[in-house]
């Protein structure tokens, strides 16, 4: 029984001994055995084939080097015939082992190199561009040769090494698993890019929803590399106070009174260093270093209180808030646009009153133009200005006596106020208009010019027309006056603007007259004007229809029915300024009952507001004759953007509009034109104080 045990645990310890074997036998190979199969796997190769074939035994023997026989020599006693076999099964599937095999990833299933999967494709990605490009004929040489692959049937190639033709079909597994390589490969590669592009397409969508509008470009903690401004120091320091008010605001809400007083302090300090400057170069030296002081305190401040949401309300209640300010500072300079447009200047003023105390003080027979008898001779040129302002009558007569060929056929028929007729005589009583005949006429004198046969002067002297003028609905503010204060203009008051309409009753011996406005320059001879066809018209002007908003639908009511089944809303207008009247004509069509009739209708202002363009629309409709645009070129008092090509190639420039020459808020690159008519170095314009 012992005996039976003790032989049952010998051979069980055998047993355990045997199964042990292997797995040692794999760890020594694994760790110092497994380089040498580099230069014995075509030996081991040869060697495991003599049972199959004597005679190719012998030959692969011979053809060893002799390294290779004394490796073989060294591990063959080491290795059992379990690991031999493996061997061989792998050298039988891949050929004989080589660095240049595991350089190729020819392995099996089995063997896995990791690491080397990306660099050895990248290098062969190299190599064949490289060859590609530099060497295009080696390639075209290489193609036309045939392919050998090698394999173990087949008989050797090279004299030196036992290398051997594959099977046709270990060629079409190998060829169809490169081709499903390739296959992965491309698929990945167009995986990729189609990822890309579903990237980029949705980056670009979400950009597109992104409001521009509110986002721009904005932000005080990135520098704007793209921001081509020379005055960026100024434009970031506004909108740092911008984003300071903001955050003063939130610092109260958040109770944090002592970053609020700190925001407060750098606000003060950037808004005396920015004080009025609209450039860099107007900055202070110490801007700089109260711009680096505001953006420390605005980095503290976002760190504390920074809430997009938050931040967001602030910024559009402040928007909202100067928005409305917007508003209301163009309603006050509306006001006071409008208000100093109907002003005179002291200079003016002073000229027109030592202009009269000088004219009572000269001898009645002194108070008389010369050549009297040109004033009705129907041959001549004439002309008819009524103005109460001197300095602007002189401009329009000496720049029309200076541009004309023939100045002594030329006749100027002035008509002024009460108020301004004695500096209207002496001035062009000291000043005449070399040949040309000249003539001043008191409005107040025309006897027949009466409330009984006008019906705008009955309209003025009424209560109600008083009660809108200097009563009713007086507004507290500015602001709130600039609606209406357009059509309370004092000239509306004043019978000079409405004598346009009664040229044949002034003047009854003429044929034709050229009426000019008194804020018009003269820049060519207007002779040519008296030879123009009118075709049976009254009224030859310039049009002005170029512009939606210069059309009958702008100046009118159309919503009254008598104004509706008369005229047409798109029907051009026109302009007063320059407008050559044939009073034969208007005479034969009765154009002043025409006037009277429809002023008689717009008694309550419902037809039109108060002026002389819109009646003359209507009085002059389908009686207009339309000029050449060169003859009068309009908006020098309003439009900044006027071609100067056409302003000097106009033959009248108009400054129609609330900045006039003679005013102060004038356009500057305009006031040239009106300034080269002018004699500042008169005795009475520099008592006045009056220059350029």
């Amino acid at each position: 029984m012992a005996l039976k045990r003790g032989s049952s645990g010998l051979g069980s310890q055998r047993n355990r001994s045997t199964g042990s074997s292997f797995p040692i036998v794999i760890l020594i190979f694994c760790s110092f055995l497994a380089p040498l199969i580099f230069f014995v796997g075509r030996g081991l190769y040869t060697s495991t084939s003599i049972d199959h074939n004597d005679s190719s035994t012998t030959s692969s023997k011979q053809g060893l080097d002799w390294r290779e026989r004394l490796a073989l020599q060294q591990i063959k006693p080491l290795l059992t015939k379990e690991v031999i076999d493996v061997i061989k099964a792998s050298t039988e599937d891949l050929g004989p082992l080589s660095l240049d095999s595991f350089r190729k990833n020819n392995l099996s299933a089995s063997w896995k190199f990791v690491g080397q999967e990306i660099e050895a494709k990248k290098s062969a990605t190299d190599a064949e561009v490289w060859v590609k490009v530099n060497k295009p004929n080696q390639i075209a040489a290489a193609d036309s040769k045939p392919k050998i692959t090698r394999g173990k049937h087949d008989g050797p190639v090279d004299g030196d090494h036992s290398q051997f033709l594959d099977s046709p079909a270990k060629l079409a597994r190998r060829q169809l698993r490169e081709r499903r390589r390739e296959k992965r490969a491309a698929d990945l590669l167009k995986r990729d890019d189609d990822v890309n592009v579903k990237l980029e397409n949705a980056a670009i969508e979400r950009s597109k929803s992104v409001d521009s509008s509110v986002l721009g470009k904005y932000s005080i903690w990135r520098k704007e590399n793209d921001n081509e401004n020379t005055d960026s120091t100024v434009r970031l320091m506004r909108d740092q106070m911008i984003m300071a008010r903001v955050y003063i605001s939130i610092a109260t809400t958040k109770k944090k009174p002592d970053l609020a007083h700190e925001l407060q302090t750098r606000l003060k300090e950037s808004q005396r260093a920015l004080g009025d400057a609209g450039s860099d170069a107007d900055l202070t030296r110490s801007a700089h270093e109260k711009m680096k002081a505001m953006g420390q305190v605005l980095s503290k401040a976002r760190e504390q209180l920074y809430d997009c949401k938050l931040v967001t309300t602030k910024l559009r209640a402040m928007l909202q808030s100067a928005d409305e300010q917007v508003r209301s500072l163009k309603r006050q300079s509306t006001f006071l646009s409008q208000l100093a447009a109907k002003t005179i200047p002291n200079g003016i003023h002073c000229l027109s009153m030592r202009l009269t105390i000088d004219y009572y003080l000269l001898p009645p027979e002194k108070r008389k133009f010369p050549r009297s008898e040109n004033l009705e001779n129907p041959d001549l040129f004439h002309y008819a200005l009524f103005s109460d302002n001197v300095l602007a009558a002189s401009v329009v007569v000496n720049s029309t006596i200076v541009n004309a060929k023939e100045p002594e056929k030329h006749v100027f028929h002035l008509v002024s106020d009460k108020l301004n007729f004695a500096a209207m005589n002496m001035w062009f009583l000291l000043n005449p208009p070399g040949k040309a005949t000249i003539h001043v006429e008191n409005v107040d004198e025309f006897k027949w010019l009466n409330s009984s046969y006008c019906p705008v002067l009955r309209q003025l002297e009424s209560a109600a027309m008083k009660e809108y003028y200097f009563k009713a609905a007086h507004p507290n503010t500015l602001s709130a006056g600039s609606s209406n204060l357009k059509y309370r203009n004092p000239k509306y008051l004043s019978m000079l603007n409405h004598l346009r309409f009664y040229l044949p009753q002034v003047y009854p011996k003429l044929n034709k007259i050229l009426f000019l406005d008194d804020d018009i320059v003269v820049q060519k001879d207007l002779t040519g004007l008296w030879s123009v066809d009118l075709h049976g018209k009254v009224n030859g002007a310039v049009e002005t229809c170029g512009q939606s908003f210069h059309r009958f639908d702008k100046y009118l009511n159309f919503s009254n029915p008598h104004i509706a089944r008369n005229f047409d809303p798109n029907a051009c207008g026109w302009a007063y300024g320059m407008n050559m009247f044939d009073l034969k004509e208007w005479k034969k069509r009765d154009i002043t009952g025409i006037y009277h009739k429809w002023q008689n209708m717009n008694e309550d202002r419902v037809l039109w507001k108060l002026g002389t363009l819109p009646p003359g629309l209507i009085t002059f409709y389908g009686l207009t004759h339309p000029l050449e645009k060169s003859w009068h070129v309009l908006g020098l008092g309003y439009n900044p953007s006027i071609d100067r090509a056409d302003i000097e190639n106009a033959a009248v420039v108009h400054y129609n509009g609330n900045m006039k020459p003679w005013l102060e808020l004038a356009m500057t690159k305009y006031r040239p034109y009106w300034t080269k008519y002018i004699k500042f170095d008169h005795p009475y314009m520099r008592s006045c104080k009056l220059s350029e």
